[in-house]
């Protein structure tokens, strides 16, 4: 495989440049189809925050009056938001803060809960049908878990630092499952794609010159990005 962007082409000299290039042969297998009412700069990011969200939502059927939890309201918690409600879900967001509040109601989550004081679980107990983890900092997973209803499943798509400890007891009471899921395939991809044309979603994204990639860089790890950076390519 060779990657479109910081790989190196299979004379295993020449970079790849991906995004950042002005042109690039790729085989037609691998080429997605664009709608034409979609802003390619709020398109750039579905190809990962996207994909990562509705491959998951596919696989575990989320459809209109399911219960869908959002851990973390980040570049793949707000995609997963938009997302589970144009699929008709009841969708929850679960943010550490109430900073993002306003934010997750505007772009149309029913409830919303800061998750910093661990009372709030209590009057969550048991009320998720499918929780979509896309938090990679260290937090108690035994906490959400214990927010799945009967058969519920919470899907881990962030990757934490350190590895989770959970207690088996809270997952045995009510056949609860922990499972993972990244990215997808290219059929899924075009699907997620078409998806978002026909609902008119797309990423929040603050697009920047290339000369500010490096404060662009410092942001994220401040977690100071609403949602996505996008680097206007044609300044380079």
């Amino acid at each position: 495989m060779t990657a479109t962007y910081n790989d190196r082409e299979r004379d295993g000299l020449t970079p790849t440049y991906g995004g950042y290039s002005n042109n690039i042969v790729v085989d037609e297998n691998y080429v997605v189809s664009i709608p034409a009412n979609l802003a390619l700069s709020g398109v750039a990011p579905l190809l990962c925050a996207g994909i990562t969200l509705y491959s998951p939502m596919k696989f575990w059927k989320v459809r209109p009056g399911m219960k869908v939890a959002i851990i973390g309201l980040g570049g793949l918690g707000h995609m997963g938001l938009k997302i589970a409600k144009a699929m008709g879900a009841h969708v929850t967001v679960l943010s550490h803060s109430e900073n993002k509040k306003d934010d997750a109601y505007q772009m149309g989550a029913d409830d919303f809960y800061a998750t910093i004081s661990p009372e709030v679980f209590k009057g969550l107990k048991g009320k998720f049908d499918l929780i979509l983890n896309t938090v990679s900092a260290e937090h108690d997973i035994n906490l959400y878990l214990n927010t799945l209803s009967l058969n519920g499943t919470l899907v881990i798509l962030g990757l934490p630092g350190k590895p989770f400890s959970v207690n088996a007891g809270v997952l045995l009471g009510a056949r609860r499952s922990m499972a993972g899921s990244t990215i997808g395939g290219m059929r899924d991809l075009q699907e997620m794609i078409n998806f978002c044309g026909e609902n008119n979603i797309l990423s929040e994204v603050e697009i920047i010159d290339p000369e500010y990639i490096n404060q662009a860089f410092t942001r994220t790890v401040a977690s100071d990005v609403r949602y996505r950076f996008v680097i206007d390519a044609s300044k380079f």
